[in-house]
């Protein structure tokens, strides 16, 4: 079944704590936390502090998306707050294969993220090292854009790298996605729909049905 991962980047920063729980109870199955630092993208979020706090709050996987630049050496901030999947873009740092073997090291599975600009062959040499790897549909650094259908094609041909060679990596599609892409994206290989200002900006008594109905 289809894994909802849901973006607290298009929460009310104000009811993060009431949002977290609602989430939590309403069917979604991990929590995604989009951490940026102002270098990889042009935009500043959250910190290890925030996934420490989530932590405290929800047993749901904390699906950490790191957009972030360099990455090594705050690894170990975001491995001791809490995180259950750590992902990052390769291109951030020259030391992809150090920083994969640190987080799967700490028992927390590893993830790369593909940028819209990225080829999937700039990364290939990683995706037997992985246990996730996020097709972003949108350019990283704000929420509420729109879908990029020209991306589809990366989810398709990574769900064909991992049949071919046996690789055990969960296809994630982050960006845009909503209802009327959601199957496109499932139909194609994709595990796990990241799902940000869709579902955020609807009320919370709505939040059980909309997740059910794009599993």
């Amino acid at each position: 079944m289809i894994k909802i991962s849901p973006s607290i980047l298009s929460a009310d920063i104000l009811k993060l704590e009431e949002e977290v729980r609602s989430l939590d109870m309403n069917g979604a199955d991990y929590i995604h936390i989009d951490i940026m630092d102002g270098h990889y993208v042009p935009n500043i979020t959250f910190g290890p502090n925030i996934v420490k706090s989530i932590r405290k709050i929800t047993s749901k996987i904390l699906d950490v998306h790191l957009m972030i630049k360099p990455v090594k050496q705050y690894i170990k901030e975001f491995i001791d707050a809490g995180s259950d999947i750590i992902t990052f873009h390769p291109e951030a740092d020259d030391n992809a294969e150090e920083i994969i073997k640190i987080i799967n090291d700490a028992k927390i599975k590893a993830g790369i993220a593909i940028h819209p600009k990225v080829n999937i062959s700039d990364i290939e040499y990683l995706l037997n090292q992985i246990q996730q790897i996020i097709v972003m549909t949108v350019t990283p650094g704000f929420g509420g854009q729109k879908f990029m259908h020209d991306q589809v094609q990366k989810i398709k041909d990574l769900d064909e790298i991992r049949k071919n060679n046996n690789y055990n990596y969960e296809i994630a599609v982050d960006g845009g996605v909503n209802n009327k892409n959601a199957k496109i994206c499932k139909d194609n290989g994709a595990n796990v729909l990241t799902l940000g200002s869709y579902l955020l900006s609807q009320n919370q008594d709505n939040y059980n049905e909309i997740i059910n109905s794009l599993r």
